[in-house]
């Protein structure tokens, strides 16, 4: 198999272990939704902010501890501040979505809003996906790069400096 397989399987993998953290933080944000919603006598988009706050806090867990954990850690205060802004967005196209299925369309039965939370979730993750690889849990350098920077360097490091011509 060639280098394009390699990092097809990598990215294969990175889906599949951003969607196992996406998944924990899909059941966290619908469970705490309907508990806000259904315990409370907040309105339906601000119980939807709330459960997508907390549900953001615990992917950053899981992003950082297990998907993305060995992407580089050196500017921690700054993929942090990446990835609140980038789940910002997030949030307002998830709950975008919710809004004007709730006061757009009037669409605001418990099943409708679910359908919608889940739809604007759907939405909001591709955006996170693309955002969070890209800017916030940037990819160290492969290996195989690595080694051959490092052979190059080396190879340097042996050959005879030649001299200068002195004029």
């Amino acid at each position: 198999m060639g280098r394009g397989s390699s990092g097809l399987r990598r990215l294969v993998h990175e889906i599949a272990k951003f969607g196992a953290v996406g998944g924990a933080g899909l059941l966290v944000n619908l469970l705490v939704f309907n508990l806000v919603r259904h315990t409370t006598d907040l309105p339906v988009v601000r119980a939807s902010v709330i459960a997508t706050v907390v549900a953001i806090i615990s992917n950053y867990i899981g992003f950082r501890h297990f998907t993305y954990r060995d992407r580089d850690k050196s500017g921690r205060t700054k993929e942090l501040t990446l990835f609140l802004l980038f789940s910002a967005v997030g949030l307002v196209i998830e709950n975008g979505v919710l809004y004007v299925a709730t006061y757009g369309f009037g669409w605001d039965s418990p099943l409708e809003s679910n359908v919608f939370k889940f739809l604007g979730i759907g939405i909001a993750t591709l955006f996170r996906f693309w955002s969070y690889r890209t800017w916030v849990f940037k990819a160290l350098p492969a290996p195989e790069l690595v080694a051959s920077a490092e052979e190059i360097l080396a190879q340097a490091e042996r050959r005879p400096r030649s001299k200068q011509r002195v004029s």
